[in-house]
């Protein structure tokens, strides 16, 4: 996945939803960081995070997200935005 760049609107929506880190750590995985955003973000976040996202960076985003993040409303909703319907089950861990 491409890195998302490091700019003021980014890094704003980055203190406000990923709070528990510093917002260049936030940015640094985006997989990670865009599951957050479509979870906890507002719709202004949202919208700001699509200047800096296509399509198909959204899709891989949340074809492939992390466990543990997504709630089962947002899962729902992003993979319908995504072309996916009906959605898997939501990611989980697996026992090792």
């Amino acid at each position: 996945m491409t890195p998302l760049p490091v700019t003021a609107e980014l890094e704003a929506v980055a203190r406000r939803v990923v709070w528990f880190k510093a917002p260049t750590d936030a940015l640094a995985n985006p997989r990670h960081f865009i599951a957050l955003v479509l979870t906890y973000g507002t719709h202004e976040d949202c919208v700001v995070l699509r200047r800096y996202i296509d399509d198909e960076t959204l899709r891989e985003a949340v074809w492939n997200a992390p466990p543990g993040i997504f709630d089962a409303r947002s899962w729902a909703y992003w993979n319908l935005k995504t072309g996916r319907f009906p959605p898997p089950p939501l990611p989980s861990r697996g026992l090792e």
